[in-house]
């Protein structure tokens, strides 16, 4: 047996030819497993002869993913038949490599000491302290073969297979049971924090955003409409229609977002999207069946009215956003835009917005759309004072011990960029002794992503340290992929 040569080539050809989105059955795991497999061997007594079939089978075992994910050992006994005989194998070995390799297959069914070694081999990471780590990388790499899978599916495949998993050898079972009942107890209590953040979530957004919508609606019906004062974006150009041609604002404000939803569906999430358009349908009932007082008054008067106006449509779009939601698209078409332009966001919404002031200074007059812009600006800086100051951009500092698992998350799930500071974390008041070496994790998001960010890291490490600022501009990196809320 030449298993030297064999293993330079089918290592190389793994590197190359695997399909990059296999996060978890890539080479990495291969030679893991190979390691394992001759450390459980080892451990377990077996011969030197032994230990070579064993790290050939290991060798292999997830070779057919060259091919196809789906029998994939079928596919990976076929390699080995094709690659063995060059290597000095006898039909008898190539037999047992793959009779190895079909054990590995769930539900495993090892049959002899060898199976039982590679199969435990296999699936080692279930009782080690990176169980959250490599967990992370196989949901990924299930999410390109099954996208519709959710994070509470996964936690209670996780359980169900923690709970019923057994391993074959002694060894492993002395070195690897004791954690794998942690990493459980674990997977069980992060299920449990996902479902009541999940129901708060739930029942705190829909809240914040009928009250967003509510106050918006109000600020749209009392203050712009009888006064044909216009915002910016989607909503403004409703109000505009409205006071030229007296199209029906309220159906007006749904059918022209409409399409800027679904481009959000996919630019951003689905998520994002249904937000959005749950806002804009109650933004859109408010004002058309609730009588909110009309507020009109004097020429000399009508600062008030664009002042007070834009302080409440900022409100409830600063509330809306807050709940991860829109109550306009004009954002999802400037980012949009900005993936096809080397304008940025704020430079392209201002764009649009001065054209949409420039029209409405056209039909209703230089005062009233200056009034407009006046309503626009402090609707503007309301939002930037409701959300905290967080603007187009906003950078994220995130220190934890967890950082392994937060680093994966934020590339491979948000596909964010990351820049890594080392540091060190504690000297907490009374344990000053007590620190440890930390890496801290710098990132720059949309404020649309800072509360699916928190959501992430917390569900990593609810005792996570994160803080955020405002950058007003950035250019370069990753800076915008599709996102989620």
């Amino acid at each position: 047996m030449q298993l030297q040569q064999l293993e330079t080539i089918i290592l190389e050809k793994l590197r190359t030819e695997l399909p990059h989105y296999l996060t978890y059955h890539n080479i990495h795991h291969t030679e893991e497993v190979i390691h394992h497999a001759l450390e459980l061997g080892t451990a377990e007594g077996l011969s030197a002869y032994e230990l070579s079939i064993l790290h050939t089978a290991a060798l292999l075992h997830d070779s057919g993913y060259i091919i196809s994910n789906i029998e994939h050992e079928r596919l990976s006994c076929n390699i080995a038949k094709e690659y063995l005989p060059q290597y000095g194998y006898t039909p008898p070995e190539i037999q047992k490599v793959c009779d190895l390799i079909m054990t590995t297959q769930l539900p495993q069914s090892a049959y002899d000491k060898l199976s039982q070694v590679l199969c435990d081999a296999d699936i080692y990471y279930l009782g080690t302290g990176n169980y959250q780590l490599y967990s992370g990388r196989l949901f990924r790499e299930l999410k390109h073969y099954t996208p519709g899978i959710t994070n509470e599916e996964w936690l209670k495949q996780q359980i169900t297979f923690l709970q019923t998993h057994v391993y074959f050898t002694d060894a492993a079972k002395a070195k690897l049971n004791q954690h794998k009942k942690a990493n459980l107890k674990q997977v069980k209590q992060s299920l449990k924090q996902h479902n009541q953040v999940q129901a708060d979530l739930s029942l705190s957004d829909i809240i914040s955003m009928l009250a967003g919508s509510l106050i918006a609606s109000f600020a749209l019906k009392g203050f712009l409409i009888p006064n044909h004062f216009i915002d910016g974006g989607v909503t403004g150009i409703s109000l505009l229609l409205n006071g030229v041609y007296g199209f029906d604002f309220p159906l007006l404000i749904v059918l022209l977002n409409i399409p800027l939803i679904i481009l959000g569906a996919y630019s951003i999430t689905k998520k994002f999207a249904f937000k959005t358009l749950f806002s804009i349908l109650i933004v859109s009932l408010c004002t058309h069946f609730i009588p909110f007082p009309e507020v009109v008054m004097q020429d000399s008067d009508k600062v008030l009215i664009a002042i007070f106006g834009g302080f409440f449509a900022g409100v409830g779009m600063g509330i809306n956003i807050r709940a991860g939601s829109a109550m306009d698209g004009i954002e999802v078409l400037a980012v949009y835009t900005l993936k096809r332009s080397s304008f940025t966001i704020s430079e392209i919404i201002l764009f649009i917005n001065a054209i949409i002031f420039l029209i409405a200074g056209f039909h209703f007059g230089i005062s009233t759309a200056l009034y407009s812009m006046l309503t626009y600006f402090t609707a503007t800086k309301t939002i930037d004072y409701v959300v905290e100051g967080v603007e187009a951009y906003t950078g994220v500092t995130i220190i934890s011990a967890n950082s392994e698992q937060i680093k994966e998350k934020l590339v491979n799930e948000m596909g964010r960029g990351i820049t890594i500071y080392k540091g060190e974390r504690g000297y907490l008041p009374g344990k000053y002794e007590v620190h440890s070496d930390v890496d801290i994790i710098f990132t720059v998001i949309t404020r649309l992503e800072l509360r699916r960010l928190k959501n992430l890291v917390y569900a990593e490490d609810p005792k996570a340290f994160i803080f955020a600022n405002t950058i007003k501009e950035t250019t370069g990196g990753i800076l915008k992929r599709k996102t989620g809320h």
